[in-house]
């Protein structure tokens, strides 16, 4: 009898195993796939037969046919008569290893410009005066701007500044700098350290529109609060990117 029931346990089991790993089977291939992409590593920007995939990676065509599908749902990839399946998308890289401007992460992918939306002293919210280490309610400048790469939407970005930092900015060129050489050159001092979190939101129907993408989307944000070398806060942001135009790297160390 504890044999029976040890049968009769496993044999769903082992059934409902098989069942997963075949559905994993297609994910695991895409992502893949994907850094291959996004890596620039398919010669002219074609994809490899189906049969040839499936053969390097050990896999069904029907399994290289579904990855293929997650990636043309995610706008990477598209399949074109005569040629067989292309890449169409790309995704810029912007580190997280180092604290950089958008401009200088970029520089080597094209020219990154600002369309100013607002820029205007306002009372701080108790949160934004409360990580700035600012008197509540005391003025900073709130700064919104569009970034875009080479005339591609790619980010929102809402900016608080301490009024003793901001007020420069609002007579410097903000359309073509990024924010982060304009408050060292008003500091006189560098940069030191960014605290930040990156985390998935859905695009509300203000940022869809303004960065051009459908309402409702998952974008990136990333909320960073910038120090300077000494120590002193003096930006905080909440930037939306189009995750579908831009990815997250970086080096990691291990330290214990």
């Amino acid at each position: 009898m504890p044999a029976e029931r040890t049968r009769q346990h496993t044999t769903p089991v082992a059934a409902a195993r098989r069942r997963r790993l075949r559905a994993d089977r297609a994910r695991q291939l895409a992502d893949l796939l994907r850094h291959q992409v996004l890596g620039g590593l398919f010669p002219d920007g074609v994809l490899p037969h189906e049969e040839v995939i499936g053969a390097d990676y050990g896999v069904s065509r029907n399994t290289v046919r579904q990855a293929l599908d997650l990636l043309r749902a995610e706008q990477l990839v598209a399949r074109q008569p005569g040629v067989g399946t292309v890449v169409v998308g790309q995704k810029y890289p912007h580190a997280l290893d180092r604290l950089m401007g958008l401009a200088e992460t970029l520089h080597s992918h094209g020219r990154v410009t600002n369309e100013v939306r607002t820029i205007s002293p306002v009372a701080a919210p108790a949160p934004v005066a409360d990580r700035l280490r600012i008197p509540p309610r005391g003025e900073v400048l709130y700064v919104e701007r569009l970034r875009r790469l080479d005339g591609l939407p790619l980010s929102l970005d809402l900016t608080y500044i301490p009024m003793d930092i901001g007020l420069p900015l609002l007579d410097a060129d903000l359309e073509n700098n990024d924010v982060f050489r304009l408050i060292e050159e008003t500091a006189g001092q560098p940069l030191g350290t960014a605290e930040i979190t990156l985390e998935a939101v859905n695009a509300d129907a203000h940022s869809a529109a303004v960065l051009e993408a459908p309402r409702g989307t998952a974008v990136l944000m990333l909320e960073r609060l910038t120090h300077l070398a000494d120590g002193t806060p003096v930006d905080l942001e909440f930037i939306r990117f189009r995750g579908d135009r831009l990815t997250m790297r970086g080096l990691l160390h291990r330290t214990i």
